[in-house]
Formats: structure tokens, C-alpha cells, sequence
């Protein structure tokens, strides 16, 4: 059976997420408390008990959805539930690594609080914003984000979730601008999405500067499982092909809908698994292949639906 591990990224955390999976197998136990030692604080407190607005601060979000999804991973492994391709959302593409071996966990949970730091920091709160635009063509999209970009405001494709979803981002001014244009032309529902920084836009380019020699500071390894790149869909199986596309992640686009078409089509998955959070990314999967099978793992009676064949 050939399975896709798909890795949620930030949104889908909960306070309380995962504490089925974290209270019954010490492997899941054992992975929080890595990520405890390796921040030098409490993340597990966090999870566990919130309280909401703080385990939503993007640097802690970050770090706390990682461990979850981690955790998860690898409890699916020990259970015998092998994959043969992953991918992750933007946050997830981390999980993802974390489970190909190419990165270390304590490497990586380090590294998403710094990258949820920088991100944060590279547009004063207030002052960004995002929407997700339903039901319009990506190409009227990107076509009306050129056009308020080039008037000063700038706004542009964040995340190409799944047909017929794309989110925009960019400064407040900008995003608005969009949403009026993409209304007059024809956009069946805009909605304005509650974050704390624009994501995936021009505006966090100095978010990947700092970034980058972050990613330079860690031991990479060759990835033991293929997996898909959120910037351009590459299937990475090089160590040497990771960083750049790391640090061009923070501020272009997740092309999500690009990434599963490729899985889908190079991979064949019979059966794809959620390794984390919610269900979202299910959701995705089924307005691209709504004939896979599709499984949630986010509690332990999710986990144990699976079959280990």
C-alpha cells in the first residue's frame, strides 16, 4: 500500500491537541519532552493548557504543531504505517523533514520558533493582512495582484490550497484593493482570514534574510523518503536542494494544490494520512482525488483506525 504522510501547517492548532496520542504511547511522550529540552521552556504546558491567544503567537504555534505532528509520525511508524511520500503546508514542510530524516527534531523545533519570530517581526502587527478568495480562476488572481501591487499596494498569491481556494496576501491596503477588484470581476466569497502577520508575501522577504543562515547553522541530511517542496513542487531527495528552498518559502507562495497534483501523479498514493492537528489538509486532498482513501490521526481512536496494511 503506498501511503502519503501530509503535514498541516500553522491554523490548525488547539490547546489540547494531541493529548490522547501524547497520554498513550511513550514514543509520542518522549518527542514532547525533546521539544521541552530543546527550547528551554515549557512548550508542553503550552499545548497542553494554553491559554489560546499564547499558544497562538506564531512563535509558539510553530514549535507546538511541529511536536504534535512529529510525535504522530512517528507513533505511525513504530505501528508499522511506512510512508512513501510526504509533504507538509508551510510549517508542515518541517514536520515533513523531521520525519525523512534530513533534519534533526531539536534542530527543527528551534529553527520554526525562530522562523515564527521572524515572520512576525517583519511587518508590525496591524498593519498586514490576508484573505481567502473562493471560487475564482488562480489566473484572475495573480492578474489582479500584479495590477494593486503595481499601484503601490502590494498583495500577492500566499497559498493555492486546493482548486478553487486561493489565499492572497500583502499589506492591509493592498488586500482590501484585491478583494474589491476580485468581487467586481466576478469572485463568489472573499473571506478576510484572522492572522497575526501576511504570510507568504513580498513583505517577509527579510523574514527568510534572517532565516537563512539559521538553516546554514544545522546538520542537513539526504532525505530517506522523497518529499514535496512547497516553492516549486520539486520532488527534494538531496540534502543540498533544502535550504534555499527553506528560506524562499517564507515569503513565496505555497503552491499546496500544485504539490498534491504532483503526488497524485508521480506517486500514485492509494491512501493518504493527515499527521497532525485537524483535518484540514484532508479537505484539500478531496477537491484534488476524492477517490483516495483519506485518514485523520489526531487522536488516538484516529490513530488506531488505521491500518498498519
Amino acid at each position: 500500500m503506498k501511503t502519503a504522510f501530509l503535514f498541516p501547517g500553522q491554523g490548525s492548532q488547539a490547546v489540547g491537541m494531541g493529548e490522547s496520542i501524547f497520554s498513550s504511547f511513550p514514543t509520542a511522550k518522549r518527542t514532547r519532552e525533546e521539544a521541552d529540552e530543546a527550547l528551554g521552556f515549557s512548550l508542553s504546558d503550552v499545548i497542553r493548557n494554553g491559554p489560546a491567544e499564547k499558544l497562538k503567537a506564531t512563535e509558539n504555534a510553530q514549535p507546538a504543531i511541529l511536536a504534535v505532528s512529529v510525535a504522530i509520525g512517528r507513533v505511525l511508524i513504530e505501528r508499522g504505517i511506512q510512508p512513501t511520500v510526504l509533504a507538509g503546508h508551510s510549517l508542515g514542510e518541517y514536520s515533513a523533514l523531521v520525519s525523512a530524516g534530513a533534519l534533526g527534531f531539536a534542530d527543527a523545533v528551534r529553527l520554526v520558533r525562530l522562523r515564527g519570530r521572524f515572520m512576525q517581526e517583519a511587518v508590525p502587527l496591524g498593519q498586514g493582512a490576508m484573505s481567502a478568495i473562493l471560487g475564482t480562476e488562480e489566473g484572475l488572481i495573480e492578474e489582479v495582484c500584479r495590477q494593486i501591487s503595481a499601484k503601490g499596494m502590494q498583495v500577492d498569491p500566499a497559498n493555492y490550497n486546493c482548486p478553487g481556494q486561493v489565499v492572497i496576501s500583502g499589506t492591509k491596503e493592498g488586500v482590501a484593493a484585491a478583494v474589491d477588484l476580485l468581487k467586481q470581476r466576478g469572485a463568489k466569497r472573499c473571506v478576510a482570514l484572522e492572522v497575526s502577520a501576511p504570510f507568504h508575501c513580498s513583505l517577509l522577504k527579510p523574514a527568510a534574510d534572517k532565516l537563512r543562515p539559521e538553516l546554514e547553522k544545522v546538520e542537513w541530511n539526504d532525505p530517506r523518503i522523497p518529499y514535496i517542496a512547497n516553492v516549486d513542487c520539486a520532488v527534494v531527495r538531496s540534502k543540498g536542494e533544502i535550504i534555499h528552498r527553506l528560506a524562499e518559502q517564507v515569503w513565496r507562495p505555497v503552491r499546496w494544490t500544485h504539490s498534491l497534483q504532483k503526488i497524485f501523479l508521480e506517486f500514485k498514493p492509494t491512501r493518504v494520512i493527515e499527521v497532525g492537528p485537524g483535518q484540514v489538509v484532508l479537505g484539500h486532498v478531496k477537491k484534488v482525488d476524492d477517490t483516495v482513501e483519506r485518514f485523520p490521526s489526531e487522536t488516538k481512536e484516529a490513530l488506531e483506525k488505521i491500518p498498519s496494511a
